[in-house]
């Protein structure tokens, strides 16, 4: 039986003009567009909601723009200042997926399937990413959480701003069935006025064509299109470069003092992520314990070993760690470990398409 895996497509709102307004707090509540000047040949690169509710959108003129809301503050972009949040914004999805496909500056594909994390749930773990954006960086995150790539971006588009949608794998195909089929996400509206030209107005519609008959009529892409229809879309997250670390802590709900009970908890979470390196075929050699006092003040102790760790490994290696703390005469509010390391031939040989169970809810 096929497998289901949690992706989530993470959306800032009006990302480049959201920046602007942050670091330029006159500028909020105002029609900002990011781009060319009034009076130049250049277009929009990217406006607030509030330029928005005038019919202004990237890639319009901008003297279009201007005619449309002359009262508009009009700023040539930043560049730099657009990559340093974007840094900041995939450090904080690394600390969640298991693999990031940024598809720019402000979105990207998160594999969060095997993320033990808040139980593994994909959208607490969507709600957790759009709090740590907020507080990282001020600025507001869109989320759309299903079992695919497909059905992810468009649920990212379905609330915004500030949107969280869930499309389960039980609602995937009645999904896709009432889609407009401008709201597929591939398709331009040139392709959008040709399949309407053919009775092809939504999810539907496009369902009762057969693959071949999709090649023939839209060509290399009618197969995309077959699936689709069905909220099928095997495409894989690809990471641009490998994940470095992979790790799990917890926070007491009352200080603790005994190195034992600290002990005891930390070997349940090297089970966890041991077990999810296992499902990524990931093998480590670098053990890091975190430990964190009541006073918040923070310490972290590793040991990299010369063979492969394996749980008895990290076992026999924490309590040695632990004696480089504070640990039992400091009360300890938060323990953690993370395993990094990883063996290259092992991070290649990934399967995104590893199993969950086919009935197993998103959540």
């Amino acid at each position: 039986m096929a497998q289901q895996r949690k992706i989530i497509h993470v959306d800032m709102d009006a990302f480049f003009a959201s920046v602007e307004q942050r670091d330029q707090p006159e500028y909020k509540g105002k029609p900002l567009i990011v781009g060319g000047q009034p009076n130049s040949r250049g277009v929009v690169a990217a406006c607030s909601y509030e330029a928005r509710e005038f019919g202004i959108h990237s890639a319009m003129p901008c003297s279009r723009a201007y005619r449309l809301c002359p009262q508009a503050i009009f700023v040539p972009p930043r560049f730099e200042a657009y990559r340093e949040v974007s840094n900041q914004i995939r450090t904080i999805f690394w600390h969640y997926a298991s693999e990031v496909e940024p598809l720019s500056l402000d979105e990207a594909y998160l594999d969060v399937s095997y993320t033990a994390e808040l139980d593994g749930s994909a959208t607490r773990i969507a709600q957790a990413i759009k709090h740590d954006i907020l507080m990282k960086t001020q600025l507001i995150a869109s989320a759309g959480v299903s079992y695919n790539k497909f059905l992810a971006k468009i649920a990212s588009d379905m609330d915004k701003p500030d949107g969280l949608y869930v499309i389960q794998p039980d609602q995937g195909e009645a999904f896709v069935a009432d889609l407009p089929i401008g709201k597929f996400h591939g398709i331009g509206p040139a392709t959008e006025a040709k399949m309407k030209n053919n009775g092809i107005a939504l999810g539907r519609d496009l369902r009762r064509w057969t693959q071949n008959d999709l090649i023939a009529k839209f060509g290399k892409s009618g197969s995309y299109y077959f699936n689709s229809a069905r909220g099928i879309d095997e495409r894989p997250v690809r990471s641009q470069r490998l994940r470095k670390s992979l790790g799990k802590e917890t926070t007491f709900a009352e200080d603790v003092l005994s190195v034992d009970e600290l002990l005891s908890k930390l070997y349940i979470l090297a089970e966890q992520v041991l077990s999810s390196l296992k499902k990524q075929e990931l093998e480590a050699r670098t053990l890091t314990l975190k430990v964190k006092y009541a006073n918040f003040q923070q310490v972290t102790r590793a040991n990299t070993a010369d063979d492969i760790l394996d749980l008895e490994a990290v076992k026999s290696l924490l309590p040695a760690l632990m004696a480089k703390t504070e640990a039992g005469t400091m009360p300890v509010r938060l323990v953690g470990l993370s395993l990094s390391g990883f063996e290259q031939k092992k991070v290649e040989k990934i399967n995104p398409q590893l199993d969950l169970a086919l009935n197993e809810a998103i959540q």
